[in-house]
């Protein structure tokens, strides 16, 4: 619980900062409903439906944010709640996302260790509809029995049509004492209204298994 509280004190102590040197701040919320929760291809759901909702708030450069799920594990765990902070800027026509991710069970058993901190850089380049991207995230402390975790990913969007767009990602979950794996997810978008957007979406690993199996899962989130 001290990792979990340093985590969010230090965001909150950013967050403040940048909106001190920043004239004004955005709010955006957000709501969603998935047939599954899948998190770097595995179901955290137990391949049911999860309820889903955010807040972020923007200061110039920085950001900050909440989100929380509902989550299966089979156990007394009931929901996933995460707590992130960072800072956005660009250079050379890439856009750069440097920032830190703390993931918090409720309810985890005694001894599970579940709750971790996540370090995050990214960089991202749109040329004309199509946006590409690259992400790379560390854990001193990661999920359960491991400790050092690096996951790194490359993305690619392209919005193809009006309200339409495809996108996909093929991440690599390196861990020191679950086997590392590949993942991988491609899906299309649609935009219905204004916020209001469905997706429907293939994930698939290199892991056998009941919950990293392929699937595809819907969903449909509203921002506002």
């Amino acid at each position: 619980m001290k990792r979990a509280f340093a985590c969010a004190a230090a965001m909150a102590a950013m967050f403040t900062a940048s909106a001190a040197s920043a004239q004004d701040a955005d709010v955006a919320f957000n709501v969603g409903v998935f047939s599954d929760y899948v998190f770097r291809g595995f179901s955290q759901t137990n391949e049911d439906p999860a309820l889903q909702g955010g807040v972020d708030l923007t200061a110039g450069s920085f950001y900050a944010g909440a989100w929380a799920s509902n989550v299966d594990f089979g156990d007394d765990t009931d929901a996933e709640i995460d707590v992130y902070g960072g800072f956005r800027t660009e250079a050379a026509g890439y856009a750069l996302d440097f920032g830190v991710v703390g993931y918090f069970y409720v309810n985890e058993p005694s001894g599970a260790d579940y709750n971790y901190v996540e370090f995050k850089a990214a960089a991202s380049r749109a040329i004309g509809p199509v946006t590409a991207g690259a992400a790379v995230f560390y854990s001193p402390d990661f999920f359960g029995l491991d400790e050092e975790a690096t996951y790194v990913e490359g993305n690619l969007a392209w919005a193809f049509a009006d309200k339409w767009a495809a996108s996909g990602a093929v991440g690599y979950q390196a861990l020191d004492v679950n086997d590392d794996y590949t993942t991988w997810n491609a899906g299309v978008t649609y935009a219905l209204v204004e916020g209001l957007g469905l997706d429907v979406r293939y994930f698939d690993t290199d892991v056998d298994g009941p919950l990293s199996d392929d699937r595809i899962v819907g969903s449909l989130k509203y921002s506002f």
